[in-house]
């Protein structure tokens, strides 16, 4: 029995889609709590240069990961192949490169923009904020328990960069997280058709 084939445009679509429909839980959270989810978000090349230099530790614990084989980083690997590697090997860099700056924006928009400052204003300080922000944003990337206490302190590492240049700014965790997905996609990727071709 032939496995049936994953439509190339549906998988491209519906992951743009999913992760473009959180900036409307931003404008929505925002909305609520009374804090504009894009008041941080402020284009400077500064910003920029240190989310670029930002992506480099993220990216360098990403692949001592990939040489770690206990069994609990073992099926994270495994688990991020069966479920992405099947979509992602089929498209180019540039559709890649879409679907992780729109992972960035989206994702950093309604944990940084709004949630973690959203805390910050009810309990009255920044480093509750920071740790309940990105327990919810460990829950919300629980593929499993390890993969949710590492995504969890991914995203303390991407609440403090906000600050990094004094001013907060939404940029830097934007660039960082979105060039950290494109990065990781061009590996799981890759990993997945070495995978596919060894088995022909």
């Amino acid at each position: 029995m032939t496995e049936p084939k994953l439509n190339k445009d549906d998988f491209f679509k519906k992951a743009c889609y999913f992760e473009a429909s959180l900036i409307l839980v931003a404008i929505f959270l925002g909305w609520i709590s009374g804090i504009n989810p894009f008041e941080n978000l402020h284009f400077s090349e500064i910003a920029i240069a240190y989310g670029l230099i930002g992506t480099a530790p993220l990216f360098a614990m990403f692949l001592v990961l990939e040489h770690i084989h206990l069994n609990s980083v073992v099926r994270i690997r495994q688990l991020l192949l069966d479920t992405l590697g099947p979509g992602l090997h089929r498209y180019h860099w540039t559709d890649l490169l879409i679907l992780a700056a729109v992972a960035g924006v989206s994702e950093e928009v309604v944990f940084r923009g709004v949630i973690q400052p959203w805390m910050e204003l009810s309990w009255g300080g920044t480093t509750a904020a920071l740790i309940g922000s990105n327990l919810i944003f460990g829950l919300a990337h629980a593929l499993t328990p390890l993969y949710a206490v590492l995504a969890g302190l991914v995203g303390i590492y991407l609440g403090l960069s906000m600050d990094y240049v004094g001013d907060r700014n939404l940029i830097i965790p934007v660039v960082i997280h979105g060039l950290y997905d494109y990065l990781a996609f061009i590996l799981l990727m890759r990993a997945y058709r070495l995978k596919a071709n060894a088995k022909t």
